[in-house]
């Protein structure tokens, strides 16, 4: 059965369509038009905004479950289900610097979910184990490794159709490592990394485009040495994800990104869990406590967002100034041009599928709607 949704503002991703119909059949968009089929099921929005619904490409918790303790179902439905409270349809759950034998376990854990689920598991993301020991942040120091050739080809034998996105330190591996992941269709991004302006600028030029968490983990601008965020602002098409909290950059900071990344500035949540429920938990010798609204391990060091989406989209609009259709295309479309999804999810046009998320202009109240 069709399902029509009218009286609302399209944000289609590319520009905002009023006076217009949103046909859907089966989880699909089929069509915007300006009449309604008479057999169709009617949606009427009231007035209301609608577009396609968020995209968060590195999430580590729902609820309750952290995926990197519990690369299982239960724990992807937990995301899933509270990403969709906070207007996120599609995630790409995040599993930290783990054994071999866990990353293998959550590729498998992933895979399943998303031939058997339609919760808005996309891929996974995976945040090390390969990343520079010197900018590891709050990831467990005796996971962080060298790779080696065995366990790289293991990983994209295993995962290349589920990862979708691969941090990785690309000062840790050789030109042979770093082409075999490049050719494997894996998206690459630079972070937990100690890299010079040098180094990220030919490894940009070599094909990686995207970084982890713009400011965070990684070698700052200097004026006589630029370092990775120095490289990241000079190379236009490399694509910036910001973490919009106020803790993991100053929002001065997020506004200088804004400026010089322009459409290739967009938002993430890295939240360690949604909803601020969780106050602290503790998994081997991974930590951390929810301190002054941050989750902080005992180090003191920031371990991941306590952030929505939405709430990060709120931001925008509030701290970087930005207008409310950027703001949400900062959300949508970016995201999913970033992971070379964007013919897909993040837009409002036919073909994609049928995930929105519904607001009303100052983002006060909000639903998701799956149609």
């Amino acid at each position: 059965m069709q399902t029509a949704i009218s009286n609302c503002n399209i944000f289609t991703g590319n520009g905002i369509v009023r006076d217009a119909v949103i046909i859907t059949e089966q989880d699909i968009i089929i069509g915007i038009q300006k009449e309604i089929p008479h057999a169709a099921k009617h949606i009427d929005l009231g007035g209301r905004n609608i577009s396609a619904g968020f995209l968060d490409i590195q999430v580590n918790g729902g609820w309750q479950l952290y995926f990197s303790q519990y690369p299982t179902e239960e724990a992807l439905f937990d995301i899933c289900r509270a990403s969709r409270d906070f207007g996120t349809t599609h995630v790409l759950p995040c599993l930290i610097s783990s054994s071999h034998e866990r990353i293998l376990q959550a590729i498998k854990t992933v895979r399943h979910f998303m031939h058997t689920h339609g919760e808005g598991v996309v891929g996974m993301h995976l945040e090390g184990p390969f990343i520079n020991p010197e900018k590891r942040g709050a990831h467990v120091a005796s996971l962080v490794r060298k790779p080696t050739d065995a366990e790289l080809r293991t990983i994209i034998k295993e995962g290349c159709d589920v990862i979708k996105v691969m941090t990785i330190a690309p000062e840790c591996f050789n030109d042979e490592q770093l082409d075999m992941l490049l050719d494997s269709g894996i998206v690459l991004s630079a972070g937990h990394s100690a890299m010079t302006y040098e180094q990220a600028d030919r490894c940009f030029k070599k094909g990686i485009g995207l970084v982890t968490h713009l400011y965070n983990a990684m070698t700052q601008l200097e004026h006589r040495a630029p370092g990775l965020v120095g490289a990241t602002f000079t190379n236009d098409n490399v694509y910036a994800p910001i973490i919009l909290d106020g803790a993991h950059c100053d929002y001065a900071a997020a506004k200088i990104a804004y400026k010089i990344k322009a459409d290739h500035l967009f938002l993430i949540s890295d939240a360690a869990f949604l909803g601020r429920k969780v106050q602290s938990f503790v998994f081997d010798e991974f930590d951390a406590a929810l301190t002054g609204g941050f989750y902080r391990n005992k180090e003191g060091k920031l371990a991941g967002a306590a952030i929505s989406m939405m709430e990060a989209v709120q931001n925008a609009v509030k701290y970087l100034g930005v207008s409310l259709q950027e703001a949400i295309e900062m959300a949508t479309i970016r995201a999913a041009r970033a992971i070379r999804m964007e013919d897909s999810i993040g837009r409002i046009a036919k073909g994609y599928q049928a995930r929105f998320v519904v607001f009303n202009h100052d983002l006060s109240h909000y639903e998701t709607l799956i149609a």
